[in-house]
């Protein structure tokens, strides 16, 4: 590093000047000008605005004002530490203080912001993106690139529970609503999206089981119909569960409206893609959602 470098010089100036203070406070001073000199010198080193402004001498003025703001702003974090300890508060809870003052002016340096750059970047990548659907000779794979990401987003028990819809097909489910006379005017729900999927999937977490559906339904893999299944055998079996039983005596005239839980399209590409073997990918049945 150069000689004539301010980053090295402003040390040594400031050292002079924390010989006026008395005793700790001296010591505390002195300590946090060398933090403060290394906080303004990796913002000027980090080359964000001097690498622009080699190239473009409009920059130069902004890069003048970047580097006045960091000298203002770790003198006020030297300031404040010198002026808590003459306050007799605690050397370390003065510079644990300042510490938090002075990282915000490096991590302002270091955040990404909302620049017309970044809008240019995105507005680049969707026109590459486009140029990729345009070229008839890609040999791009059929696997859709969000497959990756979901699978972060999964708990164990839900790959279960695409796995049973996947191989066994859409799954009743009951809501359990009030009924009537005063039903024929206004139902309340009593308890929704009564099933067995969870039993039938193998969940270990039994109790999670309607906050696993609704993760689901928000990554666009399960879609939750109004329509019940053609063989009504398999709502007689989730209507005799005990839970669905306790919801149906807990008022005076129970309805019970059945529906449906349904792998989407893009669910059963999902699964094809990254929980069964390619060999049994043939051998699985196409689900659809039925139409509302």
């Amino acid at each position: 590093m150069s000689e004539h470098d301010p980053s090295r010089r402003t040390p040594a100036l400031w050292d002079e000047a924390a010989e006026a203070l008395p005793g700790m406070t001296r010591i505390a001073a002195r300590a946090w000008m060398r933090s403060a000199a290394w906080a303004v010198g990796s913002g000027v080193r980090s080359g964000r605005l001097l690498a622009r402004s080699l190239t473009n001498p409009a920059v130069a003025g902004e890069l003048v004002q970047e580097v006045a703001r960091d000298v203002a702003e770790a003198s006020r974090a030297v300031n404040d530490v010198a002026r808590a300890v003459s306050a007799g508060v605690p050397i370390p809870k003065a510079l644990l203080d300042a510490t938090v003052s002075l990282s915000s002016v490096v991590l302002a340096d270091v955040t990404p912001r909302g620049t017309e750059a970044e809008e240019r970047s995105l507005r680049e990548r969707g026109e590459e993106l486009l140029h990729r659907s345009r070229d008839v000779w890609s040999e791009e794979g059929e696997t859709h690139p969000a497959y990756a990401r979901m699978l972060d987003e999964l708990a164990p028990d839900e790959a279960r529970i695409l796995l049973l819809l996947l191989r066994g097909g859409p799954q009743p489910s009951v809501d359990v609503r009030t009924g009537g006379p005063i039903g024929l005017v206004s139902s309340s729900l009593v308890a929704p999206g009564m099933s067995m999927i969870g039993a039938r999937a193998g969940c270990r977490y039994l109790d999670e089981v309607p906050a696993y559906l609704n993760n689901l339904f928000r990554l666009g893999l399960i879609w939750f119909s109004r329509e019940q299944l053609e063989d009504p055998m398999e709502y007689q079996v989730v209507e005799a569960q005990p839970d669905v039983l306790e919801a149906m005596h807990s008022v005076r005239f129970p309805k019970v409206v059945r529906r449906s839980i349904h792998l989407t399209p893009f669910g059963a590409g999902f699964c094809r893609a990254c929980l069964v073997d390619p060999e049994e990918t043939d051998e699985l049945p196409a689900h659809q959602i039925p139409e509302e």
